[in-house]
């Protein structure tokens, strides 16, 4: 579970923004938040902004950390680190580095993860675990091959010997067993993701589609709960053999041939006869083709705790659509393990204080001047529970919309 993350010194945010998924003020929609020994924490959170204003660049800094860490054990010496990115309109920012942190749960145990780092290297690192109120030290790196161990100091420094410049400690005390952070480190492997689309079907979701009755019946209900009535799910290929897989191929993913996706719809005939007709998965509506897309994640994330980020979460959906998989995530009975859901999106039928709490809802703002983006939430303003948010924001209450002049284009 996410507690809150925090950026400086990425693209557009060159000062600190931290994104708190922890319960504010208020006790409104009791259903939206999450109990447990650390507190109460939110289990949505919907980011608003105009265009260029930051919310992508707040999801493509969460997606740089996860893949640093995903990434580490296979980037070789010397070898950069693209995706760090320094917000490039102020001299000093663009050489300084570029900080993230993260406070999770990860099996019950309260961690916070700290990095510091360029495209080249990385300065400072830090893992904190909260076995009790007090945080417990695991390890920090100083600089870059200067580290500080509080306890299991020669199996640490074993460990850090094997390190390299380039590479997170977190990683490879990881991939040489050191047991205390193994929780952290799973979290981001297995719990946090960012998308931003849902337009590719995996190759293990088509497999699950055809194997497993379970995910079919869901995604079947599911679809129906949408008002997208489908009768069945359809999945047919053939599996390509071990030998003769593409000598390009890199993993061990299988390779499907022949695939082929249809959907069962029962239509009433002009005589109320009721017949069945099957439609390739490519005929099928923009919406229909990303819920389906987005089922398995759904399954999987209300069966086991995740942390979902999507980026314009709008795209080939009805504003409705969207609205209804909140309720999901914020339904106790469907949201069994308690998965959050951020997505940045404008879609304005979100805005409702009946649906996301004050302090569910945030706001990018870039400021033209000097290009530097923030990150504010709702509940920094002073704002009742019966507001009409979305017609306060529309009307600029809030800030994060485009200012937009009376201009004339063809004008000299």
């Amino acid at each position: 579970m996410l507690i809150e993350f925090s950026v400086k010194n990425f693209l557009s945010f060159k000062n600190l923004v931290t994104l708190s998924m922890e319960k504010g003020n208020g006790d409104e929609n009791s259903n939206n938040i999450i109990s447990n020994e650390f507190g109460e924490f939110l289990k949505t959170a919907a980011i608003y902004g105009a265009n260029a204003s930051g919310k992508t660049n707040l999801l493509k800094a969460f997606t740089a950390a996860i893949i640093m860490v995903r990434s580490s054990n296979y980037i070789p010496l010397g070898a950069k680190w693209n995706l760090i990115k320094p917000f490039m309109f102020d001299e000093d920012s663009k050489n300084e580095p570029t900080e993230f942190e993260f406070v999770f749960i990860s099996n019950n145990i309260k961690y916070k993860y700290y990095i510091q780092t360029d495209a080249e290297k990385v300065y400072k690192e830090s893992l904190d675990a909260y076995y009790s109120q007090k945080p417990t030290n695991l390890f920090k790196r100083k600089d870059t091959n200067v580290y500080e161990f509080n306890s299991d100091r020669a199996l640490l420094e074993s460990i850090a010997s094997k390190n390299t410049e380039n590479k997170l400690f977190l990683v490879t005390a990881a991939t040489w067993n050191y047991l205390k952070v193994k929780d952290a480190y799973l979290w981001f492997m297995n719990v946090i993701d960012t998308y931003d689309s849902f337009n590719t079907i995996f190759t293990k979701d088509i497999i699950d589609y055809k194997n497993d009755n379970e995910l079919r019946n869901f995604t079947i209900k599911l679809l129906r709960e949408a008002d997208i009535h489908i009768n069945n799910i359809l999945v047919d290929y053939d599996l390509v053999s071990e030998s003769k897989k593409d000598v390009y191929t890199i993993d061990n993913n299988p390779v499907l041939n022949n695939l082929n996706i249809q959907i069962e719809h029962e239509v009433l005939t002009d005589t109320n006869d009721v017949k069945k007709y099957n439609l390739s998965f490519n005929e099928e509506s923009s919406g229909t083709k990303v819920l389906f897309t987005f089922a398995p994640y759904l399954k999987r994330a209300f069966e086991n705790n995740r942390v979902i980020i999507v980026d314009e979460f709008e795209k080939s959906m009805h504003p409705a659509l969207i609205e209804f998989i909140i309720k999901l995530f914020n339904n106790k009975k469907i949201n069994k393990a308690n998965s959050q859901l951020i997505i940045t999106t404008h879609a304005p039928n979100l805005l409702n204080l009946e649906l996301l709490r004050r302090d569910e809802i945030w706001f990018t703002e870039k400021n033209n001047k000097n290009g530097v983006s923030d990150l504010y939430p709702l509940d920094s303003f002073s704002v009742r529970k019966e507001e009409n948010v979305q017609k306060g924001y529309l009307n600029g209450r809030y800030g994060a919309i485009p200012f937009i002049k009376d201009i004339d284009l063809w004008e000299e």
